[in-house]
């Protein structure tokens, strides 16, 4: 049995040569997976009732390995990643993150039960749900302000393409010794470090893949499902300035370029920013990168916090790409009056751990309380009751935001139930699904929560095996 062997460098020269077409193809095919894993039976591969339980091993230097298994029926596949959190030495094998009225008497009715009634719950609200139009940008704001001490921001009219606290950013610029390769003092490099290895049918290893890109890019393609089907998007604003970040404005700029003006970047490291924006900027990404402005701006920023308000209140879509134990912005920019004017999508794929949070959890309780409707005088998007997940087990165990912010198990509703809707309305018209959850996904404000699955790196890692031996990339034995 031939095994195919994928470096993080073959598979970063790999992902930058997809065409936009090949994208949607695998975006596809995670979307496939995604909504058997939410509403399969057992006898779909890749049902969530289906999937191994993940292990978690820390060891005495407080570097926590992540052993993640999979399976979608014929292929099987486990990832191993390591991170440096400082947790406590031992071992944890996967539970259930229910309490005690939730019964894990059969794993299937469990699911089929408070995660389906979840849509059901949903479609109905949707009917009653008035969702606020965007209001259209009225001019520009001012994306950075000069240091502190200095006087008024600058119009962005004004400001070069690519810049990092008013400082241009070029290709050739030398930000630092090491160009933001290595994280700075006071900063965290995030990635994870591992394996991907994939079995086929008779359990014979097919294909090695170095997890860091691949988590990346898998991230980054379920996140913006939701992201494709948004009306407006023509503002974003990310936090981060690693791999996640990139991957996610590149896709982004992939799939809907024509729709984007401007990418906003916050983070806390003023020479990784830099070392994005260059990457960005650089001649072979100029296909992809098209006619928008990026900007980015770091935490050390004179009038960081004026500026960073402008930045969310003024954003279509929100990503967060850190692990932040802290919350990135204060959760009044969002559930203020001011804050309410408009839907946005906002996505976190950072936080990972119970004990981070890149959202604040007030946020998300403003989410879930749904009021009844009443007449008013200004404008607002009302909220939809619910977060939306890639795994309900894994985000109520693991995601700080849905932890801290106490969110039950029926306030949740999980990314593939989501597609499991709009796909079995279709109709021979290709009308789609029911108004009210139209809308709001094109136009409400929908908060998504990603903490990751190994089907998913099992699902895009084949997929990208097979792109990768039609090219001829990677190390191929022959017997192994």
């Amino acid at each position: 049995m031939p095994l195919t062997v994928l470096t993080r460098s073959n598979l970063r020269e790999l992902l930058q040569s997809l065409s936009r077409d090949e994208i949607q193809n695998l975006q596809r095919n995670l979307a496939q997976a995604l909504r058997e894993y939410s509403t399969g039976a057992q006898d779909k591969g890749c049902s969530a009732t289906y999937q191994p339980q993940r292990t978690a091993i820390t060891r005495q230097n407080g570097c926590t390995t992540l052993f993640m298994p999979a399976t979608n029926g014929q292929t099987i596949g486990i990832k191993m990643i390591s991170l440096q959190d400082g947790g406590a030495a031992g071992c944890q094998v996967e539970k259930s993150g229910f309490d005690g009225n939730e019964s894990d008497s059969g794993s299937g009715s469990r699911r089929r039960g408070s995660a389906r009634n979840s849509v059901a719950s949903l479609s109905s609200d949707m009917s009653e749900l008035s969702v606020g139009s965007s209001q259209e940008d009225g001019g520009s704001i001012s994306p950075m302000a000069t240091p502190a001490g200095g006087g008024s921001s600058t119009d962005s009219s004004t400001l070069l393409s690519g810049c990092v606290n008013q400082q241009p950013v070029t290709a050739n610029a030398n930000v630092s010794k090491t160009l933001g390769a290595w994280p700075g003092a006071g900063t965290r490099d995030s990635s994870p470090r591992g394996s991907v290895t994939l079995l086929d049918g008779e359990s014979l290893p097919f294909a090695l893949i170095n997890a860091h890109e691949l988590t990346a890019f898998r991230t980054a393609l379920a996140s913006l499902m939701i992201f494709n089907k948004r009306k407006k998007v023509r503002t974003l604003l990310v936090f981060g300035a690693g791999n996640q970040a990139y991957w996610h404005i590149r896709l982004a700029l992939t799939l809907r370029g024509d729709d984007i003006r401007r990418v906003y970047i916050v983070n806390r490291s003023f020479d990784r920013a830099a070392k994005l924006l260059q990457d960005i900027y650089s001649p072979e990404n100029s296909s992809w990168r098209g006619d928008a402005k990026f900007s980015a701006m770091s935490s050390d920023f004179g009038e960081y916090n004026r500026i960073l308000k402008e930045h969310v209140r003024k954003a279509d879509v929100i990503l967060c790409c850190t692990p932040s134990v802290d919350p990135l912005f204060p959760a009044d920019f969002l559930t203020s009056r001011e804050g309410r004017q408009k839907g946005r999508l906002i996505m976190a794929v950072g936080s990972y751990k119970s004990h981070m949070t890149e959202i604040h959890p007030d946020i998300l309780r403003d989410e879930v309380n749904v009021t009844p409707p009443h007449r008013h005088f200004h404008k607002h998007t009302r909220r939809s009751g619910v977060i939306v997940v890639d795994s309900l087990d894994a985000a109520i165990k693991e995601a700080g935001e849905i932890v801290q912010a106490g969110i039950k198990p029926k306030q949740l509703v999980e990314l593939g139930e989501l597609l499991m809707v709009r796909h079995a309305t279709l109709n021979d018209e290709g009308e789609t699904e029911e108004k009210g959850l139209r809308e709001w996904t094109e136009k409400g404000n929908v908060i998504y929560k990603s903490v990751g699955l190994g089907l998913m790196d099992l699902i895009t890692g084949g997929d990208l095996v097979k792109l990768a031996r039609e090219r001829n990339l990677g190390t191929t034995v022959e017997e192994f």
